[in-house]
Formats: C-alpha cells, structure tokens, sequence
C-alpha cells in the first residue's frame, strides 16, 4: 500500500471511530454532568495512555522537548479539553443528530488551521470546494431554524469545531516529528493533573441514577474518542496532509446519522440526509485538487 492509501486508510479509520463519538456523548450526559464526563474521559484516557508510552519505551519514558510541549499544550487545549467540553454541553439542548450536521464544518476549520499552523498551501479550487461544503451546512442550520433562532447548543457546537479544527491541525503537524500515536498521549499526559483534580471535583454525589448505558457512552469516548480514533487520526494527517486528507470527516454525518438512528432512535430527515450528500460530492472535488 503506498503512502497516500495508507493516510487515507488510517484517516478513515479515525472518523469512522469519531462517528460514534457524539451519539456515545448524547447517551452518557444522560447521566453525568457535561464538566464531568469531560474530565473523566481525559484522565481515564490519559492513564491509558501512560500505559502506551510506557510499555512502547520498554519503560524508560523519553520526554518531548520544550517546543514539543507548547505544541501539545495546543493540542490539549483544542481536542482533550475544548472540543469534550463543548459537545457536551451543546449535547444537553440539542439532538446528536444535529450535532453531527456542524461536523460538516470540521474540515473547513481544520483546513484553516493547516495554513496558520502547518503552513499549507492548498489550491484555490480546494478552498471553492471546501467553502462550499461549508455552505450547504450553514444552509441546513437556517432551514432547520428559520428567523435564525439558534440556541446556544448551536453555538456550543460552532465553538468546539474552532477548537477541534486547531487541535488537528496542530497534532498531525506534530506528529511528523514525534510520532502519531504519542501526540495524544503526551497531551492527555499533560492535562491529567488538571482532569485527575476535577474528575474528584465533579464526581456525581448520587450514583444510584447512573444508567448502565451512560457507564458504556463514557468507556466509548474516553477509550476510543479520546485514545484509540487519534492513534489513526494523526497518522493520517502526518502522512496524507492536514487539510488533504482533513476533508475526510465529511463522511462522519453519514456514520454518525447511522449510529444516532440505531442506538438514540433519532430521526433523520430528508434534508439532514440531503446535506450529507452534498458536502460528500464537496469533499471528493476539495479531495482532487487539495
């Protein structure tokens, strides 16, 4: 396989995993607060992720240096604390389904970040393409909500696709230097003090309310959504480009859609369904001329 179809491979991979994230949210807010699941699926990601870097290493831990932990400082911020943090609360006003349309919007934002961060020059047929597929999402938020009576889990969702877009942009450039898979570990690593601290903090006083299956939504996000889907992610991004094989999440509605029907009983509509398509044709031209 060369180098491309592998980055595409991994890439897909990634999101297929990301697909479930919002519907696994959905679920486990249910039970948990949005601050707690936040932090809870970033320690309890992070203490597997020091399991990783350990037994790789062969036990002897080699640290990043100093301009390697600004960038993952970046990286923490954007996808272990901004884009958690975020969804959930968006997740307690409105449906996943929903939120899975904003997704649309994920690859323009990771795009713009792979020019201020990775410094990437895509074409300006990709930027037409890209800004199109946008578009159609935009569309679909004022269809959806005429007069634009948006509510603030809207604008939750707008604020962690920023912050997601940076943290993938910033993750896939690092991770040609240290590693695709040791990017996340090394940010969750760095934010665990702060998510051990408020994991305790927020820790439910009532357990007795918590469903089996919220227990299940936060093993999801906190073992794949914020572990396992990165090990792929970044790798792909390291070796396809970021804004290249970023437009890959475009395909995420399509999964999500599917996940949030089978496991939330969600409907989709006719034109959530029509904005896929869309945004999927986008994709494939922003794809060609990246």
């Amino acid at each position: 396989m060369n180098k491309q179809n592998l980055a595409w491979c991994n890439g897909l991979i990634g999101v297929i995993i990301f697909a479930g994230s919002l519907p696994a949210t959905r679920i486990a807010v249910q039970g948990f607060s949005p601050e707690f699941l936040t932090v809870a699926r970033a320690a309890i990601a992070a203490v597997l992720g020091f399991f990783c870097l350990l037994f790789y290493d062969q036990f002897k831990l080699k640290f990043p240096n100093y301009a390697q932990i600004k960038s993952l400082s970046i990286v923490a911020l954007g996808v272990v604390i901004g884009f958690p943090l975020f969804t959930a609360l968006a997740l307690q006003s409105i449906t996943s389904a929903r939120a899975i349309v904003f997704v649309g919007l994920l690859p323009l934002s990771t795009a713009i970040f792979a020019v201020l961060r990775a410094h990437e020059k895509p074409s300006l047929i990709f930027w037409f393409f890209a800004l199109l597929g946008s578009s159609f999402v935009i569309g679909f938020m004022l269809l959806d909500r005429p007069h634009l009576q948006l509510n603030h889990g809207d604008f939750y969702m707008i604020i962690a696709i920023l912050l997601c877009g940076l943290g993938y942009a910033e993750g896939g450039q690092l991770s040609r230097k240290l590693g695709s898979w040791q990017v996340i570990c090394w940010a969750l690593l760095l934010a665990f003090p702060f998510m051990a601290i408020f994991s305790i903090y927020y820790f439910p006083t009532d357990l007795s309310h918590i469903s089996l299956s919220a227990i299940l939504g936060l093993v999801y996000v906190s073992a794949f959504s914020m572990l396992i889907g990165f090990f792929f992610w970044y790798k792909g991004l390291a070796l396809g480009g970021i804004a290249k094989i970023g437009q890959i999440q475009l395909l995420q509605p399509f999964i999500g859609f599917l996940f949030s029907a089978l496991f939330l009983g969600e409907s989709i509509s006719f034109v959530m369904f029509l904005v896929s398509i869309s945004v999927l044709l986008c994709v494939s031209f922003a794809k060609k001329y990246a």
